[in-house]
Parts: structure tokens; sequence; C-alpha cells
């Protein structure tokens, strides 16, 4: 999408999809891959992206062929029966991979993505997550990225589940003094979405024009997706 001034807007997406199961115990990667192609983003961000089941195709590369030919895979966990993890997509080529093991002490492994989207006008950082679910996992796992964040050669985003629900001394307020723009969308649980768990942030802070939740998506998933308009100068 073009915008004014010889810049481009992109439309970022982040989408914890649970492995395909939503809120009625259903699989079904038709009710993902449907929402990802009403939405269009530009680049994607998957979380919980899970192949250890019995079919013709890995969701890994279904979930690619969604949105365009350039993707990077982040598989925590590989076992006999298939992989699981996070994945990064894009519509635009990507540059400069690198694949951060965030991983804190004997939790489950986390990985985060870090890659250079090479748009029509620009550059775009961009850093995809998955954060852990204990307290002091997340502040171990925020100070990681906080140093990856610091970097600002040019215009970064940093998304995904952060799994944080709580305010005073949170990893949201270290990321978002490197990282002064985000998104403040209740995602979880889709259906009645009370916590603020999934998050866009971005540096510097103008380019973040616009971002909500698709409350159409809560039976896809028990997490809602996040969508974010920002320019590339």
């Amino acid at each position: 999408m073009n915008a004014p001034g010889g810049s481009t807007t992109l439309r970022i997406m982040t989408w914890n999809i649970h492995g395909g199961v939503g809120p009625d115990g259903r699989y079904s990667l038709e009710r993902i891959t449907e929402t990802i192609e009403r939405l269009s983003p530009d680049v994607l961000a998957l979380q919980e992206v899970d192949s250890r089941r019995r079919m013709s195709q890995s969701p890994f590369a279904l979930l690619r062929e969604a949105v365009g030919e350039h993707g990077i895979e982040a598989k925590s966990i590989s076992t006999s029966d298939g992989d699981y993890g996070q994945m990064l997509v894009s519509r635009c080529p990507l540059n400069a991979i690198d694949v951060h093991d965030i991983t804190h002490a004997n939790r489950e492994p986390r990985r985060a993505i870090e890659t250079e989207v090479q748009c029509a006008h620009g550059r775009l950082r961009v850093v995809a997550t998955h954060f852990g679910l204990s307290i002091a996992e997340r502040r171990t796992q925020a100070k990681r990225l906080v140093a990856i964040a610091r970097r600002h050669p040019v215009a970064t985003v940093m998304l995904g589940d952060f799994n944080d629900w709580f305010w005073p001394g949170s990893l949201r307020d270290a990321l978002r003094r490197e990282l002064p723009g985000r998104t403040r969308h209740a995602t979880f649980p889709s259906w009645l979405p009370m916590l603020r768990l999934d998050r866009i942030f971005c540096w510097p802070p103008h380019i973040l024009q616009r971002s909500f939740v698709d409350r159409h998506a809560w039976r896809a998933s028990d997490h809602l997706p996040v969508v974010a308009d920002i320019v590339v100068e």
C-alpha cells in the first residue's frame, strides 16, 4: 500500500493460533487461513503453530502460502510426530535473518525471530516472539528483547504473544521505553477478551498509523489477532 510522500504502508499482524484449535475444541486450519486472507497482512507473525498431527501437508507450509513466498520458521519443539513453534511470513523479501534462543532455565523452549523486511520504499526491522508463562521467565526474556530493540538502524517493530498481564514493573514498561509506539488491545480469551497478551511495539512511535483486533476471529483460536498499519519511509 502506497502512502503520501514516497512511503509505504505495511499491514503487520500477530496471532497466537493455538495450534489451529478454537474455543469449541475443533481443529480447523481453514478458519485460520480464511481470517488471514480476509485481513490480508503484508507481514504476519504466528505463534503456537503445531504440525504434530497426521495430515497431508504441514501447517507451516499451508500458513506460509496464505501470505507470501518469504517465511521463517522457528520450531522450538521437534518430535517424531512433528514440530511446534512460531513463524514469520512476509510478502516482501527478508534479509539479515537471526533466530534467537530466549529459553529460560528449564522452561519450555522459546525463540525470537529477527529480520529486515525489504519493501519498495525502505526497510523495516521486525522481531517476532512468544514469551513464557512464568514471571521470572518473562523478565529474562524481556531483557534479551530490550537489548535487541536498542539497535535502531531502521524503523523497528516487535510483536507477538508476550503473555504479560501485570502492569507494575511489567516487561511492557521495559519494552515501551525502547519501542514507545504500541497497541493496547485485549486479546485473550478470544470469546471475552480481557487480557492484553498480544502486542505490537514500534520505534519511532509515529510509524504506527492505526491498529485493531479482529473480533470475528474468536472461533478460530483462544487469542484474537492484532493488526497494525505501519508506515515505512
